[in-house]
């Protein structure tokens, strides 16, 4: 309640009131506003293929198969909610549309960040989508879960392959012992259970360069696109190694109920067919952008190619936590084994070699 009541004051600033106590559009409504918001700004590839690609095919397709008109509302860079205000703007209405990061909702989404849980998969991010996708299909419940809280999920997200990135220069995991490392949600884990004795920091993207300019923080765990232009993160540190922790699907596009409910029964299917491109897009997108990106990095900062040793030597003293967190998912009533054992059988589908093949029983 208090975070649905900061929400709204942030919207009565920029004149949004009107519209978030608005009722969903009705059937024979002529122009369907959609407010569309992120916490992140367009300049991540997530949220810019919202504003890109998911808002103008949408216009495009529904103006085209019905008499209907689209109006979006935009709300990136957290102008009406912050990135980890999102799931919940969506769920009390605040926004109709929310793209956001499961790391904020670790007790709401404790299993959709399954890739989480077992680091050190493929960089390829058409793979990882693809690999989530099948997993989606085979458990429902991941897609059910966004009912209790009064949304729809309309698509999953991937984003690029995560690396290391540091204000100071390392070759070994060794050399990582006792330097202060950002994260977010379930991959605060990939530091605190390898017993490297990294010091693990958490904030939101947003605030990373001031925390490693600051000092509270030395470096993160990130990928290449954020790490130089976008969030400029190169600038505070100036070194990137290419440690492969894996490319994650763990975003998801969102619709609130009520709202969805309310719009014309002929244009929800094509919300959810452009939001499938969407889906299918952003592991494509980001697997372009990827090589586009380190190669900035390399032209503007040092990276470090330390190939597979660092990458093994990581993903062994991580092999047993998959089965420990799967065994307290299993407590809490989450079928964690076998969502787990799913992604690395899909994984290897893909053809995918994992360089430590975990073990969940």
């Amino acid at each position: 309640m208090k975070l649905f009541k900061k929400s709204l004051l942030g919207l009565a600033a920029v004149g949004f009131v009107a519209g978030s106590l608005a009722t969903a559009p009705s059937a024979d409504a002529k122009t369907i506003n959609v407010r569309i918001a992120s916490g992140h700004p367009p300049t991540v590839v997530y949220a810019g293929l919202m504003k890109n690609f998911f808002q103008p095919e949408l216009k495009k397709a529904v103006e085209a198969k019905t008499s209907h008109k689209i109006n979006f509302i935009e709300g990136y860079s957290g102008s009406i909610v912050k990135v980890f205000e999102v799931f919940e703007g969506v769920q009390n209405g605040v926004i109709d549309v929310g793209g956001f990061c499961y790391c904020f909702e670790a007790s709401k989404l404790k299993m959709h960040a399954f890739q989480i849980m077992l680091p050190f998969g493929t960089m390829d991010p058409v793979q990882s989508v693809a690999i989530a996708t099948s997993v989606y299909k085979q458990f429902p419940s991941l897609t059910k879960r966004f009912q209790k809280f009064d949304q729809t999920l309309m698509a999953i997200i991937g984003d690029g392959g995560y690396n290391l990135g540091t204000n100071f220069n390392w070759k070994k995991v060794s050399d990582l012992k006792g330097h202060k490392i950002l994260g977010a949600g379930l991959n605060l884990n990939w530091m605190k259970q390898a017993g490297i004795g990294i010091i693990p920091v958490t904030d939101g993207l947003p605030g990373w360069y001031q925390k490693i300019k600051t000092g509270v923080a030395e470096g993160g765990i990130m990928f290449p696109s954020a790490w130089g232009p976008v969030f400029k993160l190169h600038e505070v540190g100036k070194f990137y190694t290419t440690i492969g922790f894996g490319s994650i699907t763990w975003h998801g596009l969102t619709v609130n109920n009520r709202y969805w409910k309310g719009l014309p029964a002929e244009v929800r299917p094509i919300f959810l067919e452009v939001a499938d491109r969407y889906r299918v897009l952003t592991g494509s997108f980001n697997k372009k952008g990827y090589e586009k990106d380190m190669a900035w990095l390399r032209k503007n900062i040092t990276v470090n190619d330390l190939g597979p040793n660092p990458r093994l030597t990581w993903a062994k003293k991580l092999a047993a936590w998959p089965q420990q967190h799967a065994n307290s998912l299993e407590k809490a009533g989450f079928p964690a084994k076998a969502i787990l054992n799913a992604t690395l059988d899909a994984a290897e589908k893909v053809g995918y070699k994992w360089p430590v093949r975990y073990v969940v029983k």
